[in-house]
């Protein structure tokens, strides 16, 4: 719980989790965002907190970029993206002049911005503050780590897709977590089988069932396996709330299974 860790901008943050892989291209934002709209749907104030300073997809998945980060006494404010501010966001991609501008940052600079996303943006009251990383196991995962270790993260999701060679970068990511003290709430199997549109029979495109074989080995919980869902990718890519727009779809039960396992973790860290 933020509370424990003394004042500053996440005291009233109840829950920190991080969405983590090995593995570029496995969908973590992916996975935050519709992580992030579930909870919203259960009644829950969220944040999202964008670090992936490199590839900052979010704001585009929440039909946000555009939008001006504000100033005020406690820091910066974050970009609210529905009418009832249920959902804010705070990304490099709102400070960003041009959309198209990369950033050549070297790691202590990209350290330093993370150390103030954790420190000076003012979320106020949340009960959950979801995390999206970039891939891998750097400078950046450490900083992130070591800023928010303070405030007592619940832990990490951790995403995969079911072929052995994501299998292998994600292995490493449980290591890095055993190394740094973070729980890992569980495996999430990303791309598992195409769904077709016409049909809905689901084709395994890439392997199946790695993601519960890796979490088994693991000694960790496997939360489930989200299917490639033509709506899921429609739905990103225009900013839509695929939670609420497509309860019918095959990659819904999934999302909300996830959601619900990790409001079900919650409760015993406050115990």
């Amino acid at each position: 719980m933020g509370t424990a860790a003394g004042p500053g901008n996440l005291a009233g943050v109840r829950h920190i989790l991080l969405v983590l892989s090995g593995k570029g291209g496995v969908g973590k934002s992916t996975i935050s965002t519709e992580l992030a709209l579930a909870l919203r749907h259960a009644g829950k104030k969220v944040g999202i907190l964008d670090v992936d300073l490199c590839g900052p997809s979010i704001p585009r998945m929440l039909r946000a970029q555009g939008r001006a980060v504000h100033q005020c006494d406690g820091g910066w404010v974050p970009v609210f993206v529905d009418q009832e501010q249920s959902i804010s966001l705070m990304s490099v991609g709102f400070l960003l002049e041009n959309p198209d501008e990369a950033l050549v940052w070297r790691g202590p600079k990209k350290n330093a911005l993370i150390k103030q996303f954790v420190s000076d943006v003012a979320w106020g009251q949340l009960d959950y503050l979801v995390v999206d990383t970039p891939p891998g196991t750097s400078d950046e995962h450490m900083a992130t780590v070591d800023a928010l270790r303070p405030y007592s993260p619940l832990g990490a999701l951790v995403v995969t897709t079911p072929q052995a060679v994501s299998l292998g970068d994600v292995r490493r990511e449980l290591t890095f977590c055993r190394k740094t003290g973070l729980q890992v709430l569980g495996v999430v199997e990303n791309m598992s089988g195409f769904v077709c549109p016409h049909c809905a029979e689901c084709t395994n495109v890439f392997s199946r069932g790695g993601g519960e074989e890796l979490a088994t080995l693991a000694g960790v919980p496997f939360l489930g396996s989200v299917p490639l869902d033509p709506e899921l990718c429609g739905s990103l890519e225009e900013g839509r709330d695929f939670i609420r727009d497509f309860p019918k779809s095959s990659a819904f039960p999934a999302l909300f299974s996830i959601a619900q396992k990790v409001l079900s973790q919650a409760p015993a860290r406050l115990s």
